[in-house]
Order: C-alpha cells, then sequence, then structure tokens
C-alpha cells in the first residue's frame, strides 16, 4: 500500500514538473517573439525613411534632366505629341508614327527600308511653309512604279500639309491628307499631325527647339 502511494506520488510530481517546463519554455519562446517583431517593426520604419529619401532625390535628379524651355516629346508608340515647357503640358495632339514596315527592292539592289520613326534626342534644323515632297526611290517602289531619273519628276505639293519642322536625318514633324489614320502607326518614319495642332506647335516653337522621340 506504501509502495503504490509513493509511486502515485511520484507519478503526480514528475507531471508537475514537465508541466512546469513546458510553461517555462512556451513563455521563453513567446516573449522571444514578441521581441523580435518588435525589432522588425522598429527595424522597418528606419528602413523606409533612406528609401522614401532615395525616391525624393530620384525625383529631384529626373526634374534637373528635363529641358527647361519649350520642348516637343513624341510616343512613338502611343502616337502622341506633347509640347511642352519646363514640365507643364502646353498642347497634347494625336499624331501618326513610323508603322515598322519592311519594304525590300523586288528586283535590281535589293535595298531595303524599315519604315520606323527615330528615337532619341533632336532638334528642329529647319521650319518650312507649304513643304515640297521630294519623292525618294523607295515611295515609287512602293506604289510598283518606275524610279525617275528627274528631280522634277520626284517632287510632289500637298502631301505634307501646310507646315514642316525638319528635326535631322530626313524626318519631318508635318501635316497628312490621311486625318482618318491619325492614331495609328502608318507613317514611313515622319511624325504626321492634323492641320490644327500642326499650325500650333509650328508657331511657339523656334529653330532650336529640342525634340525626345521614345
Amino acid at each position: 500500500m506504501k509502495k503504490k502511494i509513493l509511486l502515485i506520488l511520484l507519478i503526480i510530481t514528475a507531471s508537475l514538473f514537465f508541466i512546469l517546463e513546458i510553461t517555462g519554455w512556451y513563455l521563453g519562446n513567446y516573449n522571444s517573439g514578441a521581441k523580435t517583431v518588435k525589432e522588425n517593426t522598429a527595424n522597418q520604419k528606419k528602413s523606409s525613411k533612406p528609401k522614401k529619401a532615395k525616391n525624393v532625390s530620384l525625383e529631384d535628379r529626373l526634374r534637373a534632366l528635363s529641358p527647361k524651355g519649350l520642348y516637343i516629346v513624341i510616343n512613338t508608340s502611343g502616337n502622341r505629341l506633347y509640347l511642352k515647357k519646363g514640365e507643364n503640358t502646353i498642347l497634347e495632339a494625336v499624331v501618326s508614327c513610323g508603322s515598322g514596315n519592311i519594304l525590300t527592292e523586288p528586283s535590281g539592289k535589293k535595298r531595303t527600308w524599315v519604315f520606323d520613326s527615330p528615337r532619341g534626342e533632336y532638334s528642329i534644323k529647319s521650319k518650312i511653309v507649304n513643304p515640297i515632297w521630294v519623292k525618294p526611290d523607295w515611295a515609287f517602289i512602293e506604289e510598283g512604279e518606275e524610279i525617275p531619273q528627274k528631280t522634277e519628276d520626284r517632287m510632289e505639293s500637298g502631301m505634307l500639309g501646310d507646315y514642316g519642322l525638319a528635326f535631322g536625318d530626313g524626318y519631318l514633324i508635318h501635316g497628312t491628307l490621311y486625318t482618318r489614320l491619325l492614331g495609328r502607326n502608318v507613317s514611313h518614319g515622319c511624325v504626321r499631325v492634323g492641320d490644327k495642332d500642326l499650325e500650333a506647335v509650328y508657331k511657339q516653337t523656334p529653330i532650336g527647339t529640342k525634340v525626345i522621340l521614345f
């Protein structure tokens, strides 16, 4: 009988000891976890401050890179022209940029042309009223016509609208007969603009105005 009582007491004591051990282990881990969460939260708050400062610094640098005066920005894939002064947009126009189509000469030299608008930074080189289009070889090949030898046989008026702004490498910002196609990539590389917007751009931009295409 005494042995049974002693055995029961030992079991109870061992059980209590085990329960106390488990409780101590749980409380220790809980406190450690709570501390870690607090530390992580504090670290996140600290780390967010340098990120915000870095973003502000980057925005300041981008603003510094923007031209201060009047300039033109052309989104060639979105077919939009923006006349801007500093960070302000003076005019937004729907335009038509290069189609990206490829034309290969069927015979002879087998030359190839890619009708894409250029990308990069340019400037207005010259301004023309009632520009006359001197049709290049590809224009005749595209239409299935014989390439003329005389320059006067290449000249065609009325195709480029009332105004032209040349910005280098043979590319122009000019008018179009096909206003219904504005907003689409259908040109041979030049930037086609509607009459009213073209007149506004022509009158407000002096020679030397930056033209940024992307």
